[in-house]
């Protein structure tokens, strides 16, 4: 009898998923984007400095950092020259640097339309690689002075070509991201981190936790990065099957904080389940989608409990006023006020922040 209630269960999920689509084959299969930078090859065999450089694929971001830091100005930049996609893409590398590699990354392939508006003057590009359907990473603010950090892990259909789209522009990671800065404040600076291979449409990819798992050794090697380079612990936000990515990396992520927005699950119970120090919070409108999206896992199917369920643990996040599933970094909504109290580590009673206009929100 059990055996059949969950398979009822994965038919229901599976169900939801064809009848809000034109079926499975509305989202092509991906294929994860893994491994070293693009360029390692020609790095690794460079002797330029008299000495190997670091393996991109084997050092650790913290190996990489204490590299950087005894070469000398001209050494870097050499390297930045000679090896621009690497440099700008090797988490532990000094974020100068990065900027530095990744607009002549950039320059490189400036005939590309879908790269066009990324080679943008004053565009902090954080990481840039173009192979599959390109990845972005975007600083909004200065990294180096802020006083806090957040990350924004974008949700399905998000790539170079989407990063920063005209049309359901609170939908893309740019978007999220410079809504979140603009409303925590200057002392700030928020990521976009489109750094992993998203999936396309709403289908088999988006029902299981393969990409999520590739994406979430990457989230979590970048947030490393961040680290050696001396940067504070960052709040990281997670939309969509983004807080996928997160539930998958939460263990490994040195996060003051961990929101989730429009959620399918985070592959997890429970917030203990996440084993992670960092706070966990929840938001979902009552007119998201996901809401019709069955929280449970069988099979490889689904992505479990719902982070808003009262059971899940999670504190809860104001969104009565967003608007769909991407609705939640619209300027004058509750929950874009309230991310910016997170991101911005603005204290109230009990060290829990402030949500205006939202008394008691905060469990």
């Amino acid at each position: 009898m059990r055996r059949y209630a969950r398979t009822l269960l994965a038919a229901a999920l599976a169900t939801t998923i064809v009848a809000g689509t034109a079926g499975w084959v509305s989202g092509a299969a991906q294929t994860a984007l893994t491994g070293p930078p693009p360029g390692s090859g020609a790095w690794r065999a460079d002797r330029a400095l008299g000495t190997e450089l670091p393996d991109p694929e084997r050092t650790s971001p913290a190996e990489v950092a204490s590299f950087f830091s005894g070469l000398s100005a001209g050494e870097r930049q050499l390297l930045v020259v000679r090896h621009p996609s690497v440099v700008g893409n090797l988490d532990g590398v000094p974020v100068e640097l990065r900027y530095r590699a990744n607009s002549l990354a950039l320059a490189a392939v400036r005939d590309d339309a879908r790269y066009r508006t990324l080679a943008a003057p004053g565009r902090q590009i954080l990481a840039f690689d173009p192979r599959g359907r390109g990845q972005v990473v975007e600083v909004f603010g200065d990294l180096r002075s802020a006083r806090r950090v957040s990350v924004v892990v974008p949700g399905s259909d998000v790539d170079a070509g989407t990063f920063d789209r005209t049309d359901d522009v609170h939908g893309t990671p740019a978007g999220m991201a410079r809504a979140l800065h603009a409303q925590a404040g200057a002392d700030s600076a928020v990521i976009a981190w489109a750094g992993y291979t998203t999936p396309v449409g709403v289908g088999i990819d988006a029902a299981t936790g393969g990409l999520a798992s590739a994406g979430a050794e990457r989230l979590a090697r970048f947030t490393a990065g961040l680290a050696a380079d001396g940067l504070p612990g960052p709040a990281v936000f997670c939309h969509s099957y983004g807080s996928v990515v997160c539930g998958l990396a939460a263990h490994r992520l040195s996060a003051t904080d961990l929101v989730v927005l429009g959620s399918p699950g985070m592959r997890a119970d429970d917030v203990s389940a996440l084993r992670t120090s960092a706070r966990v919070w929840a938001a979902k409108d009552a007119t998201d989608w996901i809401d019709d999206v069955p929280s449970l896992r069988f099979a490889g199917l689904g992505h479990g409990v719902d982070p808003t369920d009262p059971a899940f643990g999670a504190r809860r996040i104001p969104a009565a006023d967003a608007r769909g599933h991407t609705g939640y970094f619209v300027p004058g909504t509750d929950s874009l006020r309230a991310f910016a109290a997170i991101a911005a580590g603005r204290p109230g009673p009990s060290s829990e922040p402030q949500f205006a206009g939202a008394p008691g929100a905060a469990r």
